[in-house]
């Protein structure tokens, strides 16, 4: 029979599980972020999200194409969640580095209204 404690038990097992096959793994950072920031657990996110520029090397020549875009989804992520916190200075240069590493309409309009907020304050 089910009962709600099985849905506590499933969630905590699931998160575990994730979380340790995240240790090296960005890709399963960014979706483990990406979970947190839709149920609105931001800082959580927060630390997903940084994790996966930290696990690439710092030369961007030996990033794969698949590479670069979790790398900019990060970057974007990340700037989205700082905006959540009201950290707008920190969410600008998240989003910039997302449009440099992928320059796309949806990476500059970010960066535009991250903008246009700090302008108004």
């Amino acid at each position: 029979m089910y009962k709600p404690q099985h849905t506590k038990l499933f969630i905590v097992f699931f998160v575990t599980l994730f979380i340790v096959g995240c240790q090296e793994d960005p890709e399963r950072h960014l979706k483990l972020g990406s979970w947190y920031l839709q149920k609105d657990l931001v800082d959580e996110a927060i630390l997903e999200f940084r994790e996966v520029p930290r696990l690439y090397p710092n030369d961007l020549g030996k990033l794969t194409r698949e590479e670069f875009q979790t790398l900019s989804k990060a970057h974007f992520n990340l700037a989205l969640a700082y905006t959540k916190k009201g950290w707008w200075k920190f969410a600008l240069k998240e989003a910039q580095k997302s449009f440099e590493l992928q320059p796309g309409k949806e990476n500059h309009d970010l960066v535009e209204l991250i903008e246009i907020k700090l302008e108004s304050e």
